[in-house]
């Protein structure tokens, strides 16, 4: 290969399409549906068309979606398949608005003194019950 960039004789395949097809086996129709096994609980679950192609889910067609079983002692989760294209709400753009609003806002952290000696810290703060990143989980205000 060049340095000068790509290389010029390059012929377009045809082998690859944008469309994801069926995963069974000589099936070579567009997928409706991703098929994912949660072996833990022994259930299949049936739902739209992930976003993006997972090595461990199989995309299905609408006929083979429709005739799929489980095996025996498994349960089978069909969540339901979208018609169209998905289309975001007023609520998640709200959401979303919300949250980079959020993350704009300077952080304006008071300097709060340590926890008293003999405890964990986590009295200072009733509220957080944990943390991960720069994500929390509340306790309710009732509890």
């Amino acid at each position: 290969m060049s340095r000068r960039g790509p290389l010029k004789s390059a012929v377009p395949s045809n082998l690859v399409s944008p469309v994801r097809r069926c995963s069974r086996t000589a099936c070579g129709r567009p997928a409706v549906a991703t098929l994912t096994y949660v072996y833990a609980d022994s259930t299949a679950v049936l739902g739209p068309l992930a976003t993006y192609a997972e090595p461990h889910c199989y995309d299905l067609c609408a006929e083979h979606s429709e005739r799929l079983t489980a095996p025996r002692g498994w349960d089978v989760v069909r969540l339901a398949l979208d018609s169209g294209p998905a289309r975001p709400s007023g609520d998640d753009l709200e959401a979303l608005a919300n949250a980079v609003r959020e993350a704009a806002r300077p952080q304006e952290r008071a300097v709060q003194p340590g926890p008293p000696p003999g405890t964990t810290g986590r009295e200072a703060d009733p509220m957080e019950v944990a943390r991960r990143g720069h994500l929390r989980v509340l306790r309710s205000p009732d509890n």
